[in-house]
């Protein structure tokens, strides 16, 4: 989506108030993975600035065309293995850069997105953030890095997260979605 697209201004408070409900759930929530003796001073989490041109319409799933195998065992925050397939390849490009991603299978109905990117490890947790797709009516998939989160294992080491594959690695920066906090907001 073009910054300049007449529905830019309504996905950018859709995706504000989205953010408050989030933050609203991470301090009130009895499941919420913020420690409880860390939520009375909880303020919110720490995101990039909503930015329409993070967000890419009209997508193709293309198969699968890597060489690693379709069915592996991916590696979790805890040393654990978790079962995936490889659903796919989404070919998109930003700031005129050609990348892809590849969305995973892990049974639970959506695809799985994980990635990293040149924030990651400074701005954004280093083990990499999430996205979860749905297909839309026709068939393609909006990837939208606004709604880039980091996993629960970024806030509690009670939680078991996978880990991105060195495939979804990009070589560019991602200035959407959540960032750690403490760090500042690109101007």
């Amino acid at each position: 989506m073009h910054p300049s697209d007449p529905q830019a201004p309504e996905l950018v408070r859709a995706i504000e108030e989205e953010r408050a409900r989030k933050d609203e759930y991470f301090r009130l929530a009895p499941d919420s993975p913020i420690p409880p003796d860390e939520r009375d001073g909880f303020a919110g989490l720490a995101y990039f600035p909503v930015d329409p041109a993070y967000r890419l319409e009209g997508l193709k799933l293309d198969a699968y065309d890597g060489d690693e195998p379709e069915a592996f065992d991916l590696p979790t925050s805890d040393d654990d293995l978790r079962r995936a397939w490889r659903a796919g390849t989404l070919h998109f490009s930003l700031a005129g850069r050609p990348l892809a991603l590849v969305a995973y299978d892990l049974g639970g109905g959506s695809l799985f997105l994980p990635f990293l990117d040149a924030t990651s490890g400074r701005e954004t947790y280093g083990a990499g953030r999430y996205l979860d797709l749905e297909p839309e009516l026709d068939g393609t998939f909006t990837l939208d890095f606004n709604l880039a989160y980091h996993p629960y294992c970024a806030y509690s080491p009670y939680y078991s997260c996978p880990l991105t594959p060195p495939e979804n690695r990009l070589p560019v920066r991602i200035e959407a979605g959540e960032r750690l906090a403490g760090t500042a907001a690109p101007a």
